[in-house]
């Protein structure tokens, strides 16, 4: 039979290589969590979600709608009650000067106030509160929709940076072949030193075209980052489909009267609503009441005394009609500003898609038409050099107008897609991010 002496310490190690094992096993998970997470493509879909999340400003406006509802609940409510306290008739000279208890005009009062607000006007204070906090949600609808589409534009400014580095790239190869031709056929007698000089330029041209681009991709992984942080670094994935839009053009005008900055304006003129409405309410004062005991010296009776104060509105006309007339303009104004903003909405859209069919005629244009047959000259040249019936600064030309019309036709795929982001995210993707 085996001692307690023996067997402890091997369970001892045992215990000991699991524990291990199992911390070994977590880094490893961890490692590999991390590996996939840095290899996972993001997606133009992906880098929205993750801004929308990660957006403080998405956060504040729920805070906002939080703080409006709490003083909602506190603004229905009758004011505090007032404590009022002090001494009457005190005698200030003679021999009773400053005696609580030997004039009998001296008393000691302690009493309470309260405001009678009249529930209907603390209703109306009320939901004024509520018309702010849907004004709250109604702008994090709208701020969700910046992100949503900033973040887009940010995504595409890299991806395309990134498609015109790989065609940098591509002519970059071509240079250093050319240069190789150029030095052989230089070396062999067919060639002269300044095509060597030529070809060279021609690298150094791109390279330094390969410079600026690195730039404009490090910008955009910046200006990417604003929004979706450290994700910024992770490869992209494919682009999405961008054919079409969520807009319908032939129901524009009632589609953006629910666009969320006008939505934001709706609420600004319900606040203004219930303002006046609120404003109509205060031509009938608030009358307040008042209870107060009165102790006085010990030969004398204590007493009780009680009020009603009634706020006199002597001069409405120039007071409360005011206001009132004050508060019905604000809400002609409000509404005025939302009309107003939906015609500039509306204007502003047509122009965007108009320039967005534009230019998806021009883009078309380009992959069928312009961009085959600057590869197609250039292939031409560079068969007829290698034949010797054109120069090495004949292929270069061709080489440079096919690179020029090559990131003409990226550069004006990535406008028509910026275009494309501003149309199709001017509304939340899930509609208003909740209540």
């Amino acid at each position: 039979m085996l001692s307690p002496s023996f067997i402890a310490p091997r369970l001892a190690h045992h215990s000991a290589a699991r524990s291990f094992r199992a911390i070994l096993l977590v880094v490893v998970v961890a490692i590999g969590n991390r590996a996939f997470a840095a290899e996972t493509p993001l997606t133009l879909a992906g880098a929205q979600q993750l801004a929308v999340e990660r957006s403080r400003m998405v956060a504040a406006k729920d805070y906002a709608a939080q703080s409006s509802r709490e003083m909602s609940v506190a603004a229905g409510q009758l004011p505090d009650p007032v404590l009022k306290v002090g001494i009457d008739n005190l005698p200030i000279n003679g021999q009773d000067r400053f005696s609580l208890t030997r004039d009998f005009m001296t008393m000691r009062r302690i009493g309470v106030m309260q405001e009678l607000t009249r529930s209907d006007k603390r209703r109306l204070r009320a939901e004024r509160f509520e018309r702010e906090a849907e004004k709250s949600i109604a702008e994090k609808a709208a701020t969700a929709a910046t992100v949503e589409r900033e973040t887009a534009l940010a995504w595409l400014d890299r991806y395309y940076a990134e498609a015109m580095s790989t065609a940098i790239a591509e002519q970059i190869d071509q240079a250093k072949l050319e240069i190789q031709a150029a030095e052989s056929a230089y070396r062999a007698g067919r060639g002269s030193q300044a095509d060597i000089f030529s070809s060279r330029s021609a690298l150094a041209a791109l390279e330094d075209k390969a410079s600026d681009i690195d730039r404009r991709i490090g910008n955009a992984k910046i200006a990417l980052a604003r929004w979706i942080g450290d994700a910024a670094q992770q490869p992209l994935g494919a682009k999405p489909a961008v054919d079409t839009i969520r807009l319908d053009e032939a129901t524009l005008d009632t589609q953006l009267n629910h666009h969320p900055e006008l939505a934001v304006l709706v609420r600004q003129e319900d606040i203004a609503v219930a303002e006046a409405q609120l404003a109509k309410a205060n031509k009938k004062a608030d009358w307040s009441v008042e209870v107060a005991v009165q102790q006085r010296g010990p030969g004398y009776s204590d007493m009780v005394s009680v009020g009603l104060s009634v706020p006199l509105q002597w001069d409405q006309k120039n007071r409360q009609d005011r206001e009132l007339s004050s508060k019905l303009a604000q809400v002609e104004q409000a509404r005025a500003e939302r009309e107003d903003m939906l015609r500039a909405h509306v204007a502003e859209v047509r122009a965007m898609l108009n320039e967005w069919h534009t230019d998806r005629q021009r883009q078309t244009r380009f992959e069928k038409e312009l961009t085959p047959l600057a590869n197609s000259r250039t292939t031409a040249i560079a068969a007829a050099y290698r034949g010797g019936k054109a120069t090495l600064a004949d292929v270069i030309a061709a080489r440079r107008s096919e690179i020029d019309v090559r990131l003409q036709a990226l550069q004006l795929e990535q406008e028509t897609d910026r275009l494309w982001a501003q149309l199709n995210f001017l509304f939340p993707q899930n509609g208003g991010y909740g209540h």
